[in-house]
């Protein structure tokens, strides 16, 4: 402003300068009218809006403002609360081109300023966006959420103590959750959204002074949003974007944006926060039945798998499986789909990231499985029979079981070899084993219910001993495996000796030759098989010679039942062709071809009574066995002979030939009597050509008799309440040379029912005899206690010192006895402490 002239009057002078004062009055008040009489840094704020707001911000006067604050950092806050003020004044007066101006002022100002003192400039700015968050216009909410973005991205140098964010988590929730009339907006204020929750997230979680972002209270918000826009993504999106498009699509679609801010929630949560991220997804998932779908629930776990640190993918399947306990009563399609989670989360948590409780994992499955079964018996969840559903939800719980079944498999194969066979036998206690008391009772379901256990739990076991491969025969099949496996094999259900062979052909394949055995045949040259055949080591020889002779029992056994079909001889057949190539070695060759000929016989035989079909297939797979092995032996007097005979039963007998009887329609002859001959394997010609090759024979001249124990009849039980009678041979322990047995002693019903009443009695006065014990040191003076405990203290060392006598010796001496006064020579026992030994003996 001019100075006037010095000849202007006094009073001219003073009107000039009120004049200048009021025509800078912006306020109230007699200083707050007058510009020149405000604080500067008013001054400069009031100086950044133009007149017109379609201008935009001042950049000149923005300069300015910012030199300002970060000359004077002090007045940053004061600049914080003007600015706050006139955007509250411009919000409430519908100046929206003004309030765009004053949060493009206030991001500048962040962006530029990191004093000390942002936090309480912070707390203005928070304050502003708050507003505009709880404003009802969509453009203003968007606006409000862009400045928290960019403000969640600056680094604070300095720590806050009481900033809540609590606000922000909920209304950024809300707006993802938003109904807006016009689509366009509605995905704009949900994009808006789903941002501002990233921001939270970026300001809080590295954050250790600001509010747990992990709680449950802000996760119950947060994951929610994210999985609602997730999943109304998946419905609205029909394609997915091309590359080229890609990160235009990226910026449009609310599902790449939640599925990112998922991902980057996901992965910063430590080890302690696992639990609360993935509770929410779970409740959700339940709330709004999405496990019936399946497609969704594994979308969110394969996001979650794939985020999450993968020390920490054990935490989440440990979470699933309680879930899946926590929902036993619900339908079996829910638990089906918690089971296909469970499936895809295995598959993803590779490289035995199952974690230490690997048992628990299997013992979850097993138990569902179990309650499936019952609950597809008896038809209901709670025990009562409900015909009316029983169908249907038989149908769903059988769904239910293979979706189990592949999950222990899927599971079973990320886990190290070590630790599937201790999954191997962790499965194997939990089958009912006949004769055994049944580790797995089912209360509901009866001996229907049993029997369908051992089923799914082989079937299981068939999915877990899938690829097994391992070098040492002998800690992969171990007796407390192997005996109760078999066991299974003497079993009248066929379907259980068939999974049991199943399971025992993956076990000895370790070169992926049983495919090359599937089908059955007397070709001439296996060759064209490219069978894989490696040298028998010193652990499988080992194997061999300690349960060989089970195997061969149990596969001469598994042919004599009259309840095998096309199936059982198949595998039966690629068994004894994986045992000739796995674990052979001559001993076993020989072993081998002398259960051959016994099946020759058995086939012959009429005292079993075998069915026309089963007489044919052992014949077929004898046939079709012997071939394989001469052709592996290499010994051409042993194949030629094996090759007559075959030529022989392909014109006179054909239904003797695999191609014959295993098809679909087979070719019997009606009578198999007159089988013999020119048609039949001899052992005599076998020995004596396998004899000039080194083959024990010897060996191969005795005919191969299976050895029957208990077990068998144990196995075939088929009721509790069927008459036992055993022949129980006792051999004489007392006097060893002798070689005669009592005779066998038959227990019938009496005996076992005299033995139950002395049994009975035996114990009353076991319970009488305790009782007079007791009454006596309660009721007795203290000294016939005394005195008796005395006489038996006394009896002990009377009976030590006997003992001590006797095995204490005395020293070599020259006279070596002494004479006593009466003229009797006497020994003399010395302790040992007392001997004299030679120096040389001492060290």
């Amino acid at each position: 402003m001019p100075l006037p002239p010095p000849d202007v009057p006094a009073t001219q002078r003073l009107a000039l300068d009120c004049r200048t004062l009021l025509d800078h009055r912006v306020g109230k008040g007699v200083c707050g009218c007058c510009g020149a009489l405000r604080p500067r840094y008013k001054r400069l704020v009031d100086n950044i809006f133009p007149e017109d707001p379609e201008d935009g911000l001042v950049k000149a006067n923005m300069e300015k403002l910012t030199f300002y604050a970060l000359s004077a950092p002090e007045k940053l806050d004061r600049i914080g609360a003007y600015l706050s003020e006139r955007l509250s004044r411009d919000v409430a007066r519908h100046r929206y081109g003004y309030v765009c101006i004053a949060m493009e002022a206030l991001d500048q100002l962040l962006m530029a300023c990191h004093c000390q003192s942002i936090n309480l400039f912070v707390e203005s700015f928070l304050k502003m966006v708050r507003k505009l968050l709880e404003s009802d216009k969509p453009s203003l909410q968007i606006l409000g959420t862009n400045s928290f973005v960019k403000f969640a991205n600056i680094e604070e140098d300095t720590p806050s103590y009481h900033r809540s964010y609590d606000f922000f988590v909920s209304r950024f929730s809300e707006m993802c959750h938003s109904g807006y009339e016009d689509p366009d907006i509605r995905t704009k204020i949900r994009m808006a959204g789903i941002k501002g929750l990233q921001g939270v997230v970026r300001k809080t979680v590295n954050d250790e002074l600001q509010a747990n972002i992990w709680d449950p209270q802000h996760m119950d918000k947060i994951v929610p949003s994210l999985l609602f826009n997730l999943q109304s993504g998946e419905r609205t999106e029909s394609r997915s974007p091309s590359p080229l498009q890609a990160s235009e699509k990226e910026k449009e679609s609310p599902v790449e944006l939640t599925e990112r801010c998922f991902r980057e929630l996901l992965g910063r949560a430590a080890y302690g926060n696992i639990k609360n991220a993935v509770t929410p997804v779970l409740m959700h998932l339940d709330n709004h039945s999405l496990w019936e779908g399946k497609t969704f629930a594994v979308r969110c776990f394969k996001i979650i798998m794939y985020s999450i640190q993968s020390q920490h993918s054990h935490l989440v399947i440990q979470q699933l499986l309680g879930h899946l306990d926590a929902n036993s009563k619900n339908s079996a399609t829910v638990r089906a789909g918690i089971v296909e989670v469970l499936l895809e989360a295995a598959a993803i948590a590779a490289s035995g990231s199952v974690g230490p409780t690997v048992l628990e994992v299997f013992n979850t499955l097993l138990r569902q499985l179990r309650l499936s079964v019952d609950y597809e018996l008896t038809g209901s969840y709670d025990g009562s029979t409900n015909i009316g559903t029983k169908i249907i939800k038989a149908h769903e719980e059988r769904q239910l079981q293979e979706a189990v079944i592949r999950t222990i498999g899927s599971f079973a194969n990320t886990l190290p070899t070590y630790q599937r066979s201790e999954v191997m036998l962790f499965i194997m206690g939990k089958i009912p084993v006949p004769g055994i008391h049944l580790t797995l009772p089912s209360s509901d379901s009866g001996p229907e219910g049993t029997r369908m256990i051992q089923v799914m739990l082989l079937k299981s076991l068939v999915q877990v001993t899938a690829g097994f491969q391992t070098t040492n025969m002998l800690t992969a099949l171990p007796s407390s495996f192997l005996e109760p496996l078999l066991s299974f094999s003497l079993t009248e259900d066929p379907e259980v000796r068939l999974l049991v062979l199943q399971i025992l052909l993956s076990l000895i394949d370790r070169h992926e030759n049983r495919p090359k055995f599937a089908n059955m045949s007397s070709i001439s040259d296996i060759s064209v098989l490219k069978l894989k055949v490696d040298k028998c080591s010193r652990q499988d020889n080992l194997f061999m010679k300690k349960h060989g002779q089970q195997l061969y029992r149990h596969i001469y056994l598994g042919c004599k039942e009259e309840s095998s079909g096309r199936e059982h001889y198949e595998t039966l057949f690629a068994l004894l062709g994986l045992l000739s190539v796995e674990l052979a070695n001559e001993e076993v060759v020989v072993d081998l071809i002398r259960l051959a000929l016994a099946l020759q016989d058995l086939a012959l035989s009429t005292d079993e009574a075998l069915p026309v079909y089963n007489r044919c297939a052992v014949h077929a797979l004898v046939a079709a066995y012997l071939n394989l092995i001469c052709q592996l032996t290499t010994v051409p007097a042993f194949c030629q002979h094996i090759h007559e005979v075959i030529e022989v039963r392909q014109k006179e007998s054909p239904y003797l030939l695999p191609e014959a009887v295993f098809v679909d329609s087979p070719k019997l002859h009606s009578s198999l009597d007159k089988v013999e001959g020119s048609v039949l394997f001899l052992q005599s010609k076998i020995t004596e050509s396998l004899g000039g090759s080194g083959y024990n024979t010897e060996r191969l001249a005795t005919p191969y008799v299976p050895q029957y124990t208990d077990e068998d009849r144990l196995s075939k039980r088929k009721s509790i309440g069927e008459t036992i009678s055993l022949q129980v041979e006792v051999e004489s322990r007392n006097s060893p040379e002798k070689e005669e047995r009592t005779p066998a002693e038959e227990i019938t019903f009496e005996t076992l029912k005299n033995a139950i009443v002395d049994s009975v009695g035996m114990e009353e006065q076991e319970r009488e005899r305790r009782r007079q014990v007791v009454e006596k040191f309660q009721k007795a003076p203290f000294e016939e206690i005394a005195a008796h405990c005395g006489a038996r203290a006394t009896q002990l060392q009377s009976k030590l010192n006997q003992i001590f006598e006797i095995t204490i010796r005395p020293p070599p001496s020259p006279s070596g006895t002494i004479s006593s006064g009466y003229g009797q020579s006497q020994s003399r026992s010395v302790p040992i402490y007392e001997m004299k030994f030679p120096d040389l003996c001492v060290y």
